[in-house]
């Protein structure tokens, strides 16, 4: 069952190796080309929230960015992790659209490490 939701939707990690936010920034845009190649509709980032207290620049440059793109035409919208719940209207909407979704882990634990991107 597990597989059926990972084709729904892809998780890119991109804080994985602790990159800077420019570095972060380009992996993102790489993988937003990619899912659009492969006419993906849904994207999990994975960007972190800065637990260590040092921070969270990846976040807050990835989700800046984001609403650039949805202010701009570039991605359909986007979800951040804190509204990733079945009261947000916008996911339930998501979720009502693909139902699969809702067995994602991430679902109504305000995950602030990340964001669903709508392509």
């Amino acid at each position: 069952m597990q597989r059926r939701l990972e084709a729904t939707i892809k998780s890119v990690n991109l804080k994985s190796d602790m990159p800077h936010v420019h570095e972060a920034l380009q992996r993102m845009d790489r993988e937003l080309a990619l899912a659009r190649t492969s006419k993906a509709t849904l994207l999990k980032l994975i960007h972190g929230y800065g637990s260590t207290g040092a921070g969270g620049d990846i976040r807050i440059a990835v989700q800046k960015r984001l609403i650039e793109m949805t202010q701009s035409g570039q991605i359909r919208g986007c979800i951040f992790g804190e509204n990733w719940s079945k009261s947000d209207e916008t996911a339930w909407k998501l979720l009502r659209s693909h139902p699969d979704l809702k067995r994602d882990s991430d679902l109504g634990r305000r995950n602030q490490g990340i964001t669903i991107v709508l392509l």
